[in-house]
């Protein structure tokens, strides 16, 4: 994508987490702002692409999954920038007719996603902040897409680490409340454990520079995220270690996951 041109909402002064992204999984829509953020991250986690493509993976599953338990729509909060196996290209091979929301605060995300997604009737993309879940179900609802009395997949793949534990409540208890029994939530969130002190510390300090920081937490502090939920089988476990339902096309990889707590939680 040229610089230049770009509408004034785009600011560049600040790396995005979503290009970020991008970037760690060898796009093309990241700037140099943002290649700088993430060369610093991945001086502390030289993994960080082989992670960024593993946690792709677990969506993916994730996605299956809740799929072949009859969920036919899904909510993708902090959806990022469009890729290779995308919620709904899934969700698709499974309920050609499933619907999905992505939703995302980055302004690239929306226009990049609108213009991948203008053909398809099941399919749109919406820009609201996590940090305001009114928001989020507004727009989903109002895209006409989501039913929120029927059973629904929540995607927030990496999101829950950029919320302080203050905020965790406050985001999690509003989404919670509006889904129906048999809705499910998917997660991944960074774990310090295992990981030395001073690795944790830097990558925290590239993402300070960003509009959305990023913490590194315990199992138990992570589960937290998972409250009025009941974990599937195997629970909350380094994605390296969910794949329930022995998924032959994204089986996970050894180790690598290990930087990431996931798991899918259901509303019984």
């Amino acid at each position: 994508m040229a610089e230049d041109g770009l509408s004034p909402e785009i600011d560049l002064s600040r790396p995005s987490v979503a290009r970020m992204y991008d970037y760690y999984l060898h796009g093309k829509d990241n700037y140099q702002v943002d290649r700088d953020a993430a060369d610093r991250v991945a001086r502390a986690m030289p993994e960080i692409g082989e992670l960024a493509l593993e946690n792709r993976s677990f969506l993916r599953r994730s996605v299956r999954y809740m799929a072949r338990q009859g969920i036919r729509q899904f909510l993708d909060i902090g959806s990022g920038l469009p890729t290779v196996g995308n919620t709904h290209e899934i969700a698709h091979e499974i309920i050609p007719d499933a619907r999905v929301v992505y939703v995302d605060s980055d302004p690239v995300v929306l226009v990049h996603g609108r213009a991948l997604l203008a053909t398809n009737e099941f399919t749109t993309v919406a820009q609201a902040d996590m940090r305001r879940p009114a928001e989020v179900l507004d727009h989903a609802r109002r895209t006409g897409l989501i039913d929120f009395a029927a059973p629904v997949g929540v995607l927030m793949i990496a999101m829950t680490h950029f919320l302080t534990l203050e905020e965790r409540e406050g985001v999690m208890a509003p989404l919670r409340e509006a889904l129906a029994p048999g809705s499910h939530l998917a997660a991944t969130h960074v774990t310090t454990e295992g990981h030395a002190a001073a690795a944790v510390e830097q990558i925290e300090g590239a993402y300070a520079a960003t509009p959305t920081p990023i913490y590194f937490r315990g199992r138990t502090e992570i589960e937290l995220f998972f409250d009025g939920f009941e974990l599937v089988d195997p629970g909350l476990v380094t994605i390296d270690a969910w794949n329930p339902e022995g998924d032959e096309a994204d089986r996970p990889a050894a180790d690598v996951g290990k930087w990431l707590y996931g798991g899918i939680g259901r509303i019984g």
